[in-house]
């Protein structure tokens, strides 16, 4: 499905992906780990669009590099950033009803699988999303993001700086998304839900692949736990 073969990518002059190498299978949960710094948000923008780089993003056979990131979305990926980016001064609703794709045919996703997901959504329905605490607008974005009816979704530390009942829930969410045939490529800094949910992972360090093994095989593996992954 996804296939990442010999990606570079350069912030300007500063060269920060030196030649990764992945690949995310349909239906699959596949984790990125690894420090800050080590790549892991800039593979998955490159893979978006978002940031300049060169080799080979091929999806379903076709190469997406250089594609501009509205096409790559119509493709059928998603992505989920870090910093959520709602649209403050519109409703959960209006959100929501966002990130529909028009033109396309009728989406796995509709807003009432959405609130019974995520109730506090169906609480907050007409909240303008700015005034929203940083939990419920990861809620909001992630579900605005499947309300494009990707085939395979990136998400980028969908647990930093929520409370830990929050943090279970995301990792519950995120099976339920692949039991509806979702590929899911998530880049996590907490290893404890990363190899509770995944059936592979990838460890960057220095803006390479450092490991890729399942999750068994992680954590066996105390050398590189140890250099790439534990502070």
């Amino acid at each position: 499905m996804l296939r990442i073969e010999n990606l570079h990518a350069f912030y300007g002059k500063s060269h920060i992906l030196h030649g990764v190498n992945l690949e995310v299978q349909p239906g699959e949960i596949v984790s990125l780990l690894g420090r800050n710094g080590s790549g892991r948000s800039t593979t998955i923008k490159t893979i978006m669009g978002l940031v300049d780089g060169h080799g080979k993003v091929e999806w379903n056979g076709e190469n997406l590099l250089g594609h501009k990131t509205y096409d790559i979305a119509r493709h059928g990926l998603g992505y989920v950033p870090e910093s959520r980016d709602v649209f403050p001064k519109l409703t959960v609703e209006q959100n929501l009803l966002l990130g529909q794709q028009s033109g396309r045919k009728k989406s796995r996703w509709s807003l009432d699988d959405m609130y019974q997901m995520f109730p506090r959504l169906k609480e907050r329905q007409h909240t303008e999303a700015g005034v929203m605490s940083g939990g419920e607008q990861q809620m909001l974005t992630l579900c605005r993001t499947l309300m494009g009816d990707p085939d395979l979704i990136m998400i980028d530390e969908p647990t930093e700086g929520l409370a830990p009942k929050i943090v279970e829930l995301v990792g519950e969410y995120l099976k339920e998304l692949q039991k509806r045939g979702l590929a899911v490529l998530l880049v996590e800094q907490k290893l404890t839900i990363a190899l509770d949910i995944s059936q592979r992972c990838y460890v960057m360090g220095h803006g390479e692949v450092v490991f890729h093994g399942t999750p068994d095989e992680l954590r066996a593996d105390q050398y590189v736990r140890k250099e790439w992954l534990e502070v």
